[in-house]
């Protein structure tokens, strides 16, 4: 008779998994049903550096007769989920933390909690910083007989989409210091490329923005900062062979 030992770790982990899974979708329901009466509210402020540029007698529309009722449900569905990643990378941890060694679990907290400061960061960058700039370039290199008057749809899927380039592109120390940590590269070979890797952040920024030279410029720049960032933060993490290798050591000690 074949023992099913073997399985029931497996079994064990998929059922940890499944309740993770769940504690996090009832997180993003709770908030989004508190967050959706305010959903008018949110996409009022959402639309303000837009509005605030308008010229006067200018305003958005709606060319779609459901859209004033599903663009702002969209928007509060997205950033509920912005709002309980928190705890959905509190989930991740729980769930990876004890198949890692003790050292790892030291490094990787910090990191699940970087990686959560450093999407926010760059949702605020591209609120205060990116859309001022790039709505006033938009609006004033328009023709002078151009009535501007945006669709809300079309608006909210524009500043989604930057929303989401600069979130993900600020996680780039992250990236970096787990391609050090992981052993596929390191800081100095990184440090020889650092020419390539700044062509590549202007060439990447031209492909992922809109087709305009200053928001391709506000997110090259922040891009070169942050590699600089993770090269600093990468010395701290040593490859992960070598730190197996020292918690092995120290257990056999």
């Amino acid at each position: 008779m074949i023992s099913n030992d073997n399985s029931q770790p497996l079994i064990n982990h998929l059922i940890e998994l499944r309740r993770r899974l769940i504690h996090a979708l009832i997180c993003f329901t709770l908030i989004f049903i508190v967050l959706l009466y305010f959903s008018n509210h949110i996409y009022a402020l959402i639309a303000k550096p837009l509005i605030s540029q308008l010229p006067d007698g200018s305003n958005m529309i709606a060319t779609d007769i459901a859209s004033p009722f599903f663009t702002p449900i969209k928007l509060t569905a997205l950033v509920a989920l912005f709002v309980s990643i928190p705890y959905i990378l509190y989930q991740i941890w729980g769930f990876v933390a004890p198949a890692l060694y003790k050292n790892e679990r030291r490094l990787v907290l910090p990191l699940l909690i970087s990686s959560t400061a450093l999407f926010y960061l760059g949702l605020l960058f591209a609120y205060f910083v990116v859309f001022p700039v790039v709505f006033y370039f938009f609006i004033h290199t328009a023709p002078a007989d151009i009535a501007i008057n945006t669709d809300i749809t079309k608006y909210l899927d524009f500043v989604m989409t930057l929303f989401m380039v600069f979130g993900f592109a600020f996680e780039e120390p992250i990236a970096i210091i787990l391609l050090c940590w992981s052993g596929i590269t390191t800081v100095e070979h990184l440090k020889s490329k650092r020419p390539y890797i700044i062509v590549a952040a202007f060439t990447i920024s031209m492909f992922i923005t809109p087709p305009d030279v200053f928001s391709q410029t506000l997110l090259a720049i922040p891009m070169c900062i942050l590699f600089e960032v993770g090269l600093f933060f990468a010395h701290f993490y040593k490859p992960k062979i070598t730190d197996h290798l020292q918690q092995d050591q120290t257990e056999i000690d």
